[in-house]
């Protein structure tokens, strides 16, 4: 299993989750895991996904992602799992 950690940050707006699920589901990446807030108008998502069947390759789907998230006005970043364990390993 390969996994990624996507995070998507920005003012909350109508559509955002269908936007970035519909592409991962357009490009057989499953999600695993999933979690989003709002705060004072401000959307927080985190997502655990598995990107072994993905049709696309990680630079291929991190470019394509944060494109929409300019389309969306929202920041989306998208990292593997062992970088963001080693980023926030105590």
């Amino acid at each position: 299993m390969k996994k990624t950690i996507i995070t998507v940050v920005g003012k909350d707006s109508v559509g955002i989750i269908a936007k970035v699920c519909t592409y991962l589901a357009n490009n057989r990446v499953n999600i695993l895991d999933i979690s989003q807030t709002i705060v004072q108008g401000f959307f927080n998502m985190m997502m655990i996904v598995d990107t072994t069947d993905a049709d696309k390759n990680f630079d291929e789907i991190n470019r394509e992602l944060e494109q929409i998230g300019d389309e969306i006005n929202c920041v989306i970043k998208v990292q593997r799992e062992e970088i963001f364990n080693k980023m926030h390993r105590i």
